[in-house]
């Protein structure tokens, strides 16, 4: 792995983010253990997610916004035959009902026809600002808002196995989707609702979790951990 200094160009950092951690958790922790005030990430990873965070300090923040943009992709698991208002286990699951009639081949069918560009409708329970306020504030309020449609490309959509109610996934997506939209959505084409339970951030554009290090691996000044 190449090495950068701690200079004036910045630093960019490969970090697994933990389960229960927001992406702001992890930039204050670094914030405050690497003693940097210029510090951000390229792209959220909800609390309940895991894997690769891109951490940029000092000059390098300047090259957060190209980061975002850069193609994901996720394993996980869906829950089938059950539902939440949040579409991961951040909110309440609902009584289960009856899947015997989903077929290995009707669930591969649904991910076929979610994959390429579609229409995508963000979660009630995200990030997005509705009125400079964010979204999930509103839902957790239990007040309804409206969001409108985001168009988003799934590159590849793979099932690979299944143990139903869960079903192991692979997504190749662009920026801006929601792999909790898309738990919503297969669930839909199913006719029996389902849910995110799990999900890992496995690479963004080269980047891959592989090279990344654990929050307490990252100790300055040990400059073998970084990464152009």
């Amino acid at each position: 792995m190449e090495t950068t200094s701690s200079g004036d160009t910045g630093q960019l950092l490969l970090v697994n983010k933990p389960f229960g951690w927001t992406s702001f958790d992890v930039v204050n922790k670094l914030r405050y253990k690497l003693k940097i005030k210029k510090i951000g990430h390229a792209g959220t990873l909800d609390p309940l997610a895991t894997g690769l965070l891109i951490i940029c300090t000092g000059k390098m923040t300047k090259q957060i916004d190209s980061f975002m943009g850069l193609e994901k992709e996720y394993t996980g698991t869906f829950v089938i035959g059950q539902t939440t208002p949040s579409y991961d286990l951040e909110t309440e699951v609902s009584v289960p009902v009856d899947i015997t009639s989903v077929t290995e081949d009707a669930i591969r069918k649904a991910a076929q026809s979610l994959t390429g560009k579609i229409s995508q409708l963000p979660p009630a329970h995200s990030a997005i600002k509705v009125d400079g306020k964010r979204a999930y504030k509103f839902a957790r309020q239990g007040k309804e808002i409206v969001l409108k449609p985001r168009d988003v490309e799934v590159v590849e959509f793979e099932i690979t196995s299944f143990a139903l109610p869960m079903i192991n996934f692979r997504i190749v997506c662009s920026k801006g989707t929601y792999i909790r939209s898309l738990a919503r959505d297969i669930g839909e084409k199913l006719g029996v609702g389902a849910y995110l339970s799990q999900l890992c951030r496995t690479r963004i554009g080269t980047f891959r979790l592989e090279s990344s290090v654990s929050i307490d691996d990252v100790t300055p000044p040990h400059a073998d951990l970084l990464q152009h």
